[in-house]
């Protein structure tokens, strides 16, 4: 049960900072992702809560899945799942979104805004995560 709420308390923070990152950079990533602003600066069209609920599951499987990685390699502590989580992100996850991006064509910015979400978000799971 107490890996259950670690996993949740995990994906949670990793979910914060994805909202206080793409907050911070909404102006930057809407343009760098082409999506039209209206004149108070949000997207035009308004906007589904889709996104929202895709990117809580999501961060809870990404969750779920490096506490099982870390169980298995023993990985207990937050300073290992601090670095353990920074290579998931910097070496795992990004590289595939990288990828993407190059053969979208996608611009440099979105890459590196949504390249730091991935391992910032990655970091923060393998980190709370090593503190359970």
């Amino acid at each position: 049960m107490m890996q259950f709420v670690a996993v949740l308390l995990a994906a949670a923070a990793a979910y914060a900072f994805g909202a206080v990152w793409y907050m911070t950079n909404a102006k930057s990533w809407m343009a760098a992702a082409g999506i039209a602003q209206s004149a108070d600066g949000r997207p035009e069209g308004g906007s589904s809560p889709w996104p929202y609920v895709v990117s809580a599951i999501s961060v809870i499987l990404v969750a779920g899945m490096m506490r099982h990685i870390f169980g298995m390699a023993g990985i207990d502590t937050f300073g290992e799942g601090l670095v353990s989580g920074l290579g998931i992100g910097l070496f795992v996850a990004a590289p595939w979104m990288v990828t993407n991006h190059a053969y979208e064509g996608r611009p440099m910015a979105l890459t590196l805004i949504n390249g730091v979400y991935i391992v910032g978000g990655c970091t923060i799971i393998g980190a709370v995560l090593g503190l359970f």
